[in-house]
């Protein structure tokens, strides 16, 4: 089941921010490489990335990686070309760049939200604009994975306007495209988390203060699921793998939604 052995996936989006723990990026990408993908990645810290590509290799498997800005067109190129040099195809493209700033509409700086719409959104613009005429030429088509959020399906508690509205549009942006790319052999999908347990949460966390207000903090998350906890990097890992596997073949502009339930509840048990 699974099988990915000697399909070439490039991660954008696979640092670690701690050695500590188990980010979604770096998670997915060993993950991928258990499964017999050869890994290739982009990061913006190049210090991130080397703790994911340490991890694979650990473990017998082959992972490459090199700094990349996945706002700029001159670095996705780059790191697309570095890609193509070394293995001649891309098999599998996840795209997994993203970060939260608090706001409304009608507080938010506008520069704020250009750097939002240019992090969240152009990055998953670029990859897909490089990638997506490799996969459609060379033979045996390819899938995309984008990780979007449950923020970009309803309103989660906190105003979040730029993010939410970006990983909206993500979900929509693979769900068209698939239309378009379904006759070449070539998917795109969404993965949707929900709450998760990363060491990026220990930082929000962290903001919130010490000790016992910090607990406190992760406590409300738990309680905000109704499974009663918050998922973790691994979760999403899984259902990433499946919508990149042949055992997904005939799945295309769908979103997996990872969420322990908090989309499907009004809140009351």
């Amino acid at each position: 089941m699974h099988d990915l052995t000697g399909k070439i996936a490039l991660i954008i989006g696979l640092g670690q921010a701690s050695p500590d723990g188990w980010g979604i990026g770096s998670a997915i990408a060993v993950l991928l490489a258990r499964q017999g993908a050869i890994i290739f990645g982009g990061n913006r810290s190049t210090d991130s990335a080397e703790i994911t590509r340490q991890r694979i290799q650990a473990e017998g498997g082959t992972c490459d990686v090199m700094q990349t800005d996945a706002t700029s067109s001159t670095s996705v190129k780059a790191l697309v070309a570095a890609c193509l040099a070394k293995h001649g195809r891309i098999d599998i493209l996840i795209n997994n760049v993203g970060k939260s700033e608090a706001g409304n509409l009608g507080d938010m700086d506008e520069a704020v939200w250009d750097a939002q719409v240019s992090l969240n959104l152009k990055s998953v613009y670029l990859a897909c604009h490089n990638v997506l005429p490799i996969m459609e030429r060379q033979g045996g088509g390819g899938s995309v994975v984008s990780v979007s959020s449950i923020a970009g399906l309803r309103y989660i508690g906190k105003p979040q306007v730029g993010y939410a509205a970006t990983k909206a549009a993500i979900i929509h942006a693979m769900k068209t495209s698939a239309v378009t790319y379904a006759g070449k052999n070539v998917r795109l999908n969404t993965v949707v988390p929900g709450l998760m347990d990363t060491p990026y949460t220990e930082q929000l966390a962290v903001r919130y203060g010490a000790g016992e207000k910090r607990d406190e903090y992760m406590r409300m998350r738990d309680r905000q699921v109704p499974m009663g906890r918050m998922g973790d990097a691994w979760d999403v890992a899984h259902a990433v793998l499946f919508l990149v596997s042949d055992e997904a073949r005939y799945i295309t502009g769908q979103e997996i939604v990872v969420d322990g339930g908090i989309t499907a509840s009004t809140g009351k048990p």
